[in-house]
């Protein structure tokens, strides 16, 4: 893995009270699976650092929940299925929630993105359902979400040199969140996981090289395995998304 030096995405998650504030305010949804509640332990760890603001974050998909402030969030599809993800939260907005939600957002795990994986499909699957609930919905903004980044192979644990050749899931990663970027980075509606997960604090980015290519990868100290946020990864995830929600 190589680390260079970029000063455009530092990875600073830090978070006032404002910030915590103008989130609270807010009925959002969020779908994801095991990284989000990662995610979601992040907040909860910045929201100890300011007693007395904290978010009302309630695990459901029940629409009643989303009539006040509230930070809603589940588990949708299932894992190394992008499909079955997009498809179960469009059924979640059609079944209430769109009607309800301010801001709504689906996060794909790690594991969802493969060198195995047709990118095409999935996003254009995840472009059409896209623009379908923002045409039934006009009042709720969807937020776009980069896939999230592996640790590129040399960074693995038990890296052995029989894996030489196999390509890195992370370059179809790109290739998908490249898709992501050019569709929807024009807008104030791209919250870019990877670009956060490969930088490090002072600036620096993990990368690694293939076939001559440069690629982007999960900063090792961000991660305990392979791509889950530890407490260092999650809680920088999680400042950086409440700063772009209290922008919203």
């Amino acid at each position: 893995m190589q680390a260079s030096r970029n000063t455009s995405a530092q990875s600073d998650g830090t978070v006032t009270v404002s910030v915590l504030q103008k989130v609270a305010e807010k009925r959002i949804y969020f779908g994801h699976q095991s990284v989000g509640l990662n995610i979601i332990d992040g907040i909860h760890d910045i929201e100890k650092d300011h007693q007395g603001v904290a978010l009302k974050i309630v695990k459901t998909t029940d629409p009643l929940a989303l009539n006040s402030p509230v930070f809603a969030h589940s588990m949708v599809g299932e894992n190394e299925d992008p499909i079955s993800k997009i498809n179960e939260f469009v059924r979640s907005m059609d079944s209430g929630l769109g009607e309800k939600a301010e801001i709504a957002f689906l996060k794909f795990c790690y594991v969802d993105i493969t060198r195995n994986t047709d990118v095409e499909k999935v996003f254009a699957a995840y472009k059409s359902a896209m623009q379908r609930l923002k045409e039934t919905y006009p009042h709720t903004q969807f937020v776009h979400l980069t896939a999230p980044l592996s640790l590129s192979l040399p960074s693995l644990k038990g890296w052995i040199k029989g894996m030489l050749g196999r390509e890195d899931n992370n370059v179809k990663k790109s290739a998908f969140n490249a898709m992501l970027r050019r569709e929807y980075g024009g807008s104030n509606l791209l919250f870019d996981v990877a670009a956060i997960e490969s930088t490090y604090p002072d600036g620096r980015k993990a990368t690694f090289t293939s076939n001559g290519t440069t690629y982007d990868s999960l900063v090792p100290e961000y991660t305990n395995d392979d791509g889950h946020l530890n407490e260092t990864g999650r809680r920088i995830m999680a400042g950086h998304l409440l700063k772009f929600l209290s922008k919203l």
